[in-house]
């Protein structure tokens, strides 16, 4: 009898159990009935046919860097250093980078099938033991390699001087050495009581630059900076000019100090004056660090994130990227940056380079560290700089990230892992649209969806976002956005001179940003001529009514002939369009063309006057036509910073000859920018929103329509057809949504940060 309750009970049970889970399971499937489901596999719409042609524009490879290393390091008679930290009386391999091919080679190769340019590597040798620097080509890279030495050919010199260099992660290793022996251990107590300074609570140090006032100095303004983060907007009033010429470190001597507004000559004589309360002494006191980036608030929610709901529309193989109806190449060079080549819309090319030059900006200040400032980013590496970037924040989520190698001032290739991203963007505004609202109601539009690929360079204080976008209407836009931190220095009588207070004892210092851009038009082929357009007001007679005139606006055309008339200075009047144009016309008889429109805030460029300048000729210029030569590869050169005063490079001399632009290989040469006077809210982060510059590239009756007219994209819809999806992808939406499988977030961006050990 209990056997028998006991066996109805347990089977009461499991009926229970089964009745409770077919209940939980259908309110399950209710629940998730109604849900986005989940993109497992992504319908690949978009199918492309990659080629090998822009492996003649790729970077070197980790192996090629490592070849080519060991090569040079092979040859006895040049006796170089293996040492990451080699002193400056070493011999020391700063750069490798890849040598561009000579564009005759590469049209060859991509449109006539002839077999590759020979692949080689630029090779930039200090020889601290000899006094100079040295450049060489090392090749071919697929077979036995040889070197050769190209400075005389590249710059019309036998040699640089072993000044003209920048300063290395070795020379930096001797100067912290040197900054800590002379300096921190001498004035530890004046240290202590003026800036809080301990052996546990160091000064944190910026550098001025050019480093003197003419060719073969090397004497550095090193300010000094509390030693929190966001240290550039924390400087203490102490200041150092320290003669580092040689290359024998025990011949280094300070030459000059400041503090607080007052020039010293000596160490002892700043001492002494500090004892004697000769100086207006500066009082330590702890502050908040109103420079952290930590966020005031604790951050919650998510912000909108976007993904493909058919998959990505783009594709990257190797170095080549496609997009719809684009097609181009891209690369990193360690010292300009991000650049394109054999760029192709619809299979026509468009432009053999799109590429970074230059980032030059000029301070304005009371005191020595900055007032003579002007940074050339390029003798820096604008490139080199390109760390890793953050997802969902530096580029969205879902974007296709990128590795490169780089081989400057190492002595390794590094990789720097996510270092480029390239992404599809809806803008967020219409590229077209039209509603009907008197006769025919129709509505038209299309979004404006663009590719992006990007890269972000930390080059000291500033962050530079490299943006290159290929719309579908054919246009092309090379654009950078400035953020990261201000410069600063300590305020003192005189300051508000040169830029507003910003924080305690903080003035954010006044300074232009002038960025240069390459860009190699070919039109339908290389024989291009240079137009401009405008307006001017015609007065003319009504016809119905002759008695009464009218001021019309009129076109007005031009065709410039020479480089020095198609070089257009900044302060002076130009043309509104400009124009690089094939002489095969459209279906309506106008000469096929891209226009040129520049969009910059800049401010003025240095006067001329000033020695410095030629160095930075090239921002004399908002726009530039120069016919293409291969040894008129760069604007600038990694020697410019340092001796700006016999520059290696002097863009003003690729005008100088005034050749003929008609019917000839061109290339423009395109400064944008902006002036910054910085302001409180530059604290504690310059946003990007207003800082920034660029150039666009559009195409004007180069077409007879519209590209975009053709785009997948495209919306139209009459009364009626509202909810039609033939003309309306947007109706159905629904139907395509799905929810995108991310993959998990990973930063290895600290992998990659200068190391001085």
């Amino acid at each position: 009898m209990v056997a028998q309750v006991t066996n109805s009970l347990v089977k009461c049970i499991l009926v229970l159990f089964a009745l409770v889970s077919v209940i939980t399971n259908i309110v399950l499937i209710c629940l998730n009935s109604s849900r986005v489901p989940k993109c497992q596999t992504s319908q690949k719409i978009w199918k492309y046919q990659h080629n090998d042609h822009g492996s003649i524009f790729a970077d070197l490879s980790e192996d090629e860097y490592q070849k080519v290393r060991d090569y040079m390091w092979a040859q006895k008679s040049l006796g170089i250093s293996r040492s990451a930290t080699a002193k400056p009386s070493e011999n020391f391999i700063f750069l490798i980078d890849l040598v561009l091919p000579k564009k005759a080679d590469a049209l060859r190769y991509l449109d006539e099938n002839v077999p590759k340019p020979a692949r080689e590597a630029s090779v930039v040798v200090f020889y601290g033991s000899n006094g100079y620097i040295k450049e060489y080509v090392v090749g071919p890279l697929g077979g036995v390699l040889t070197h050769r030495d190209v400075t005389k050919e590249k710059y019309d010199l036998a040699e640089f001087k072993i000044t003209a260099r920048p300063v290395t992660i070795g020379e930096y290793v001797q100067l912290f050495e040197f900054m800590s022996r002379e300096v921190f251990a001498t004035l530890e107590g004046i240290l202590k009581e003026s800036f809080g300074y301990s052996a546990k609570k160091p000064l944190s140090m910026f550098e001025g630059m050019p480093r003197g006032v003419s060719t073969g100095d090397r004497e550095t303004w090193v300010s000094f900076f509390r030693d929190m983060s966001g240290m550039y907007i924390h400087p203490v009033g102490f200041e150092v000019l320290i003669n580092h010429q040689s290359v024998n470190s025990s011949h280094w001597y300070l030459q000059k100090l400041l503090y607080n507004g007052q020039y010293f000559d000596t160490i002892e004589e700043l001492k002494n004056s500090y004892k004697n309360d000769n100086v207006t002494k500066i009082v330590y006191k702890k502050i908040p660090n109103y420079a952290s980036l930590k966020p005031r608030s604790k951050p919650i929610g998510i912000g909108p994130q976007q993904f493909y709901p058919q998959g990505k529309r783009f594709s990257v193989k190797d170095n080549q990227v496609m997009y719809m109806d684009w097609a181009f190449a891209f690369g990193m060079s360690s010292l300009t940056g991000m650049r394109a080549f054999d760029i192709k819309f619809r299979g026509e090319r468009i432009a053999y380079e799109l590429s970074v030059q230059e980032a030059m900006s000029v301070y304005g200040s009371v005191t020595p560290g900055m007032i003579l400032t002007k940074f050339l980013d390029s003798s820096i590496g604008i490139g080199r700089f390109a760390h890793e970037l953050v997802r969902g924040v530096d580029c969205p989520y879902g974007a296709t990230y990128i590795d490169t190698n780089r081989y400057i001032d190492v002595n390794q290739p590094h990789r720097f892992r996510n270092s480029i991203c390239v992404f599809e963007h809806d803008i967020g505004r219409p590229l077209r649209r039209h509603f009907s609202d008197f006769f025919h109601n129709k509505y038209g539009g299309l979004a404006n969806s663009a590719l992006v690929i990007r890269s972000i360079t930390a080059i000291g204080n500033y962050d530079y976002i490299w943006d290159f976008i290929f719309y579908q209407s054919g246009s092309v836009e090379a654009r950078v956005h400035a953020t990261g931190y201000i410069s600063s220095s300590f305020k003192m009588d005189g300051s508000l001179r040169y830029g507003h207070q910003v924080a305690e004892n903080t003035l954010g210092n006044i300074h232009t940003h002038f960025i240069n851009f390459k860009v190699d038009l070919d039109i339908l082929g290389v024989k291009n001529v240079f137009q401009t357009k405008d307006m001017t007001y015609e007065e003319v007679e009504l016809p119905w009514k002759p008695e009464r005139k009218a001021k019309v606006p009129r076109l007005v055309e031009n065709q410039l002939s020479t480089e020095q008339e198609a070089a257009l200075r900044y302060g002076q009047p130009m043309p509104r369009y400009l124009h690089v144009a094939s002489d095969r016309t459209n279906r309506w008889g106008h000469q096929r063309s891209y226009k040129i429109q520049v969009v910059s805030f800049a401010g003025e460029h240095l006067p001329e006057s000033e020695p410095e300048e030629r160095s930075m000729s090239w921002a004399r210029y908002k726009v530039a036509i120069t016919k293409h030569k291969d040894e008129e590869q760069t604007s600038s050169s990694l020697y410019s910073q340092n001796d700006m005063w016999s520059p290696a490079v002097d863009f003003s001399k690729f005008i100088a000859d005034n050749e003929s632009i008609v019917n000839e290989d061109l290339v423009a040469w395109v400064t944008a920018g902006f002036l910054h006077i910085p302001h409180a809210e530059d604290i504690p982060n310059t946003v990007s929103v207003g800082n920034g510059g660029g150039v666009i590239l559009r195409p004007h009756n180069y077409f007879d329509e519209d590209p975009s007219i053709h785009s997948p994209d495209g919306v139209f819809f009459e009364p009626g057809s509202e909810n039609s999806c033939e003309y309306n992808k947007m109706a159905c939406l629904k139907d395509d949504m799905c929810t995108p499988t991310l993959d998990p977030f990973t930063y290895h961006g600290f992998e990659g940060v200068m190391n001085f050990e």
